[in-house]
């Protein structure tokens, strides 16, 4: 097996219209389908960076938090490359989220930050 890419990935939410309008005004990601499964009760938002789909945004009327924060089994956080990073913290908040100061990544001497979504996922900013 060779894996090209990662595809998607799929984030939760107890509430759909705060994360799709965080993940889009906030973070200025595309809709590329918006569906209601009313089976379910649950949206599937598909979203796209740059034209490509990378995260799948899905509401489910019952779900359970994080077992512990951050550091739970499994995904840690995700990271988005941005070539400015002193800009797009100061987007961020002056779009009214809160951003943890910046740091030094120690391996690679780059810069980074973390903030989080309406869910409380970990979200890292990561200047190339």
């Amino acid at each position: 097996m060779i894996i090209k890419a990662v595809h998607h990935i799929a984030i939760l939410t107890d509430d759909y219209r705060k994360s799709k309008d965080f993940y889009v005004g906030i973070l200025g990601f595309s809709i590329v389908k918006e569906t209601y499964r009313e089976e379910r009760k649950s949206y599937k938002l598909d979203l796209a960076i740059n034209g490509v789909y990378k995260i799948e945004l899905v509401s489910f009327p019952e779900f359970r938090q994080r077992a512990s924060f951050p550091e739970s089994k499994g995904l840690r956080h995700l990271a988005f490359t941005v070539s400015d990073l002193e800009s797009a913290v100061d987007e961020l908040r002056n779009k009214g989220v809160s951003v943890e100061e910046i740091r030094i990544d120690e391996i690679s001497g780059k810069k980074f930050c973390f903030f989080y979504d309406p869910n409380d996922q970990p979200l890292e900013l990561y200047e190339e």
